[in-house]
Protein backbone atom coordinates (compact mmCIF):
# COMPACT_ATOMS: atom_id res chain seq x y z
CA UNK A 1 0.00 0.00 0.00
CA UNK A 2 3.06 2.22 0.55
CA UNK A 3 3.93 1.76 -2.68
CA UNK A 4 1.16 2.70 -4.43
CA UNK A 5 0.64 6.21 -2.17
CA UNK A 6 4.23 6.78 -3.27
CA UNK A 7 3.71 6.09 -6.66
CA UNK A 8 0.37 8.51 -6.51
CA UNK A 9 2.73 11.03 -4.59
CA UNK A 10 5.42 10.96 -7.74
CA UNK A 11 2.65 10.74 -10.46
CA UNK A 12 1.56 14.68 -9.00
CA UNK A 13 5.11 15.58 -8.56
CA UNK A 14 5.62 15.04 -12.28
CA UNK A 15 2.46 16.58 -13.08
CA UNK A 16 2.84 19.47 -11.00
CA UNK A 17 3.76 22.94 -13.08
CA UNK A 18 6.77 24.79 -11.69
CA UNK A 19 6.08 27.03 -9.25
CA UNK A 20 6.02 30.33 -11.49
CA UNK A 21 3.26 29.19 -13.80
CA UNK A 22 0.91 28.10 -10.82
CA UNK A 23 -0.79 31.37 -11.50
CA UNK A 24 -1.63 30.82 -14.85
CA UNK A 25 -2.23 26.87 -14.73
CA UNK A 26 -5.15 27.99 -11.60
CA UNK A 27 -6.43 30.49 -13.95
CA UNK A 28 -6.21 28.59 -16.85
CA UNK A 29 -8.45 25.57 -15.18
CA UNK A 30 -10.60 27.22 -13.80
CA UNK A 31 -11.41 28.96 -17.32
CA UNK A 32 -11.63 25.33 -18.67
CA UNK A 33 -14.24 24.44 -16.01
CA UNK A 34 -16.07 27.01 -16.21
CA UNK A 35 -16.70 26.43 -19.78
CA UNK A 36 -17.18 22.99 -18.85
CA UNK A 37 -19.95 23.76 -16.82
CA UNK A 38 -22.16 26.10 -18.78
CA UNK A 39 -21.58 23.32 -21.76
CA UNK A 40 -23.03 20.79 -19.44
CA UNK A 41 -25.76 22.89 -18.29
CA UNK A 42 -26.83 24.30 -21.83
CA UNK A 43 -27.21 21.17 -22.84
CA UNK A 44 -28.51 19.46 -20.07
CA UNK A 45 -26.04 16.67 -20.02
CA UNK A 46 -27.59 15.41 -16.17
CA UNK A 47 -31.12 14.16 -17.64
CA UNK A 48 -29.84 11.79 -20.11
CA UNK A 49 -28.51 10.16 -17.09
CA UNK A 50 -32.64 9.46 -16.49
CA UNK A 51 -34.91 7.57 -18.90
CA UNK A 52 -36.86 10.50 -19.07
CA UNK A 53 -37.87 10.93 -23.01
CA UNK A 54 -37.84 14.68 -23.01
CA UNK A 55 -34.09 14.36 -23.22
CA UNK A 56 -33.94 13.02 -26.36
CA UNK A 57 -35.44 16.14 -27.79
CA UNK A 58 -32.39 18.23 -26.16
CA UNK A 59 -31.62 18.04 -29.97
CA UNK A 60 -34.60 19.39 -32.06
CA UNK A 61 -33.84 16.84 -35.12
CA UNK A 62 -35.22 14.06 -32.81
CA UNK A 63 -38.52 15.87 -32.57
CA UNK A 64 -39.96 13.55 -34.78
CA UNK A 65 -39.24 10.45 -33.20
CA UNK A 66 -40.32 11.80 -30.24
CA UNK A 67 -43.61 12.95 -31.45
CA UNK A 68 -44.54 9.47 -33.37
CA UNK A 69 -43.71 7.61 -30.41
CA UNK A 70 -45.78 9.43 -27.81
CA UNK A 71 -48.53 9.36 -30.35
CA UNK A 72 -47.94 5.95 -30.71
CA UNK A 73 -49.17 3.15 -28.98
CA UNK A 74 -45.52 2.59 -27.64
CA UNK A 75 -45.92 6.09 -25.83
CA UNK A 76 -48.49 4.81 -23.59
CA UNK A 77 -45.96 2.19 -22.08
CA UNK A 78 -42.79 2.59 -22.88
CA UNK A 79 -39.94 5.02 -22.49
CA UNK A 80 -37.34 5.48 -25.43
CA UNK A 81 -34.50 3.66 -22.99
CA UNK A 82 -37.04 0.97 -22.82
CA UNK A 83 -36.34 -0.09 -26.53
CA UNK A 84 -32.69 1.85 -27.36
CA UNK A 85 -30.95 1.04 -24.18
CA UNK A 86 -29.93 -2.30 -22.89
CA UNK A 87 -31.59 -3.12 -19.68
CA UNK A 88 -28.80 -4.30 -17.31
CA UNK A 89 -27.31 -1.56 -15.28
CA UNK A 90 -23.41 -1.95 -16.65
CA UNK A 91 -24.54 -2.39 -20.07
CA UNK A 92 -26.82 0.30 -19.72
CA UNK A 93 -24.67 3.15 -18.65
CA UNK A 94 -21.60 1.74 -21.08
CA UNK A 95 -24.09 2.10 -23.84
CA UNK A 96 -25.18 5.47 -22.96
CA UNK A 97 -21.64 6.91 -22.77
CA UNK A 98 -20.36 5.39 -26.30
CA UNK A 99 -24.03 6.57 -27.94
CA UNK A 100 -24.13 9.41 -26.22
CA UNK A 101 -20.77 11.25 -27.34
CA UNK A 102 -21.27 9.99 -30.61
CA UNK A 103 -24.54 11.56 -31.14
CA UNK A 104 -23.21 14.43 -29.06
CA UNK A 105 -20.24 14.81 -31.81
CA UNK A 106 -22.40 13.87 -35.46
CA UNK A 107 -24.82 16.74 -34.01
CA UNK A 108 -22.11 19.19 -32.53
CA UNK A 109 -20.42 19.00 -36.41
CA UNK A 110 -23.52 18.34 -38.63
CA UNK A 111 -22.80 15.20 -39.66
CA UNK A 112 -26.16 13.39 -39.03
CA UNK A 113 -27.07 12.27 -42.55
CA UNK A 114 -30.21 13.70 -44.06
CA UNK A 115 -32.53 10.00 -43.19
CA UNK A 116 -31.76 9.09 -39.72
CA UNK A 117 -31.14 5.22 -39.22
CA UNK A 118 -29.90 3.12 -36.38
CA UNK A 119 -26.99 1.64 -36.59
CA UNK A 120 -25.38 -1.81 -36.21
CA UNK A 121 -25.20 -1.89 -32.20
CA UNK A 122 -28.49 -0.12 -32.11
CA UNK A 123 -30.13 -2.51 -33.51
CA UNK A 124 -28.87 -5.40 -32.14
CA UNK A 125 -30.04 -3.61 -28.87
CA UNK A 126 -33.47 -3.20 -30.01
CA UNK A 127 -33.49 -6.31 -31.47
CA UNK A 128 -32.70 -7.49 -27.72
CA UNK A 129 -35.58 -4.89 -26.14
CA UNK A 130 -38.19 -6.37 -29.17
CA UNK A 131 -37.71 -10.05 -27.40
CA UNK A 132 -37.61 -9.21 -24.05
CA UNK A 133 -40.94 -7.38 -24.04
CA UNK A 134 -42.59 -9.60 -26.44
CA UNK A 135 -41.10 -13.23 -26.93
CA UNK A 136 -43.41 -15.13 -24.39
CA UNK A 137 -46.34 -14.11 -26.82
CA UNK A 138 -44.07 -14.62 -29.93
CA UNK A 139 -41.85 -17.95 -29.43
CA UNK A 140 -43.41 -19.93 -32.54
CA UNK A 141 -43.26 -17.08 -34.73
CA UNK A 142 -40.03 -16.33 -33.97
CA UNK A 143 -39.69 -20.05 -35.18
CA UNK A 144 -41.25 -19.81 -37.74
CA UNK A 145 -39.43 -16.70 -38.71
CA UNK A 146 -36.21 -18.34 -38.26
CA UNK A 147 -36.65 -21.03 -40.65
CA UNK A 148 -38.50 -19.27 -43.34
CA UNK A 149 -36.17 -15.91 -43.00
CA UNK A 150 -33.08 -17.17 -42.11
CA UNK A 151 -30.81 -15.70 -39.62
CA UNK A 152 -30.49 -11.67 -39.28
CA UNK A 153 -34.21 -10.70 -39.60
CA UNK A 154 -35.52 -7.77 -37.86
CA UNK A 155 -38.65 -7.06 -36.40
CA UNK A 156 -39.07 -3.79 -38.21
CA UNK A 157 -38.41 -5.56 -41.58
CA UNK A 158 -42.32 -6.57 -41.12
CA UNK A 159 -43.43 -4.30 -38.61
CA UNK A 160 -42.19 -1.23 -40.30
CA UNK A 161 -44.70 1.01 -38.73
CA UNK A 162 -43.82 0.41 -35.00
CA UNK A 163 -43.09 2.77 -33.49
CA UNK A 164 -42.27 5.75 -34.96
CA UNK A 165 -43.47 5.24 -39.48
CA UNK A 166 -41.91 5.27 -42.25
CA UNK A 167 -41.06 8.79 -42.66
CA UNK A 168 -37.92 9.71 -41.16
CA UNK A 169 -35.84 12.51 -43.20
CA UNK A 170 -35.07 15.14 -42.09
CA UNK A 171 -36.33 17.47 -44.94
CA UNK A 172 -39.93 15.55 -45.43
CA UNK A 173 -41.60 17.84 -42.65
CA UNK A 174 -39.68 20.44 -41.73
CA UNK A 175 -42.79 23.12 -40.41
CA UNK A 176 -44.69 20.01 -38.86
CA UNK A 177 -45.85 20.65 -35.38
CA UNK A 178 -44.24 18.58 -32.94
CA UNK A 179 -45.46 18.48 -29.55
CA UNK A 180 -43.11 19.47 -26.76
CA UNK A 181 -42.29 18.03 -23.37
CA UNK A 182 -42.52 21.25 -21.74
CA UNK A 183 -45.48 23.77 -22.01
CA UNK A 184 -44.59 27.08 -24.19
CA UNK A 185 -42.49 29.82 -21.96
CA UNK A 186 -43.94 33.01 -23.39
CA UNK A 187 -42.40 36.51 -22.91
CA UNK A 188 -44.03 38.42 -19.79
CA UNK A 189 -44.73 41.24 -22.31
CA UNK A 190 -46.57 39.16 -24.67
CA UNK A 191 -48.24 37.31 -21.72
CA UNK A 192 -49.35 40.37 -20.60
CA UNK A 193 -50.78 41.79 -24.20
CA UNK A 194 -52.51 38.50 -24.49
CA UNK A 195 -53.92 38.73 -21.41
CA UNK A 196 -54.76 42.10 -21.99
CA UNK A 197 -56.84 41.57 -25.13
CA UNK A 198 -58.87 38.51 -23.34
CA UNK A 199 -59.90 41.07 -21.13
CA UNK A 200 -61.07 43.42 -23.53
CA UNK A 201 -64.89 43.66 -24.60
CA UNK A 202 -65.70 42.99 -27.65
CA UNK A 203 -65.38 45.34 -30.98
CA UNK A 204 -67.93 43.17 -33.29
CA UNK A 205 -70.45 45.38 -34.42
CA UNK A 206 -72.67 42.70 -35.65
CA UNK A 207 -75.70 41.76 -32.83
CA UNK A 208 -75.38 38.76 -30.97
CA UNK A 209 -77.78 35.73 -31.28
CA UNK A 210 -79.16 34.88 -27.84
Amino acid sequence: MKRLYKGIADFFRFIRPPRRYNLAVLLLSGVFLGLLGVTLHISRATSYLTDDPAACVNCHIMAPQYASWKRGSHGRFTSCNDCHVPQDLVRKYAYKAYDGTRHAFMFTFKLEPPVIQMHAPGQRVVQENCIRCHGDFMETTLAIAGTAHGEGRRCWDCHRDVPHGRVNSLASAPHARVPTPEPVRLPDWLADRLGAEQDAPSSDPRPRAD
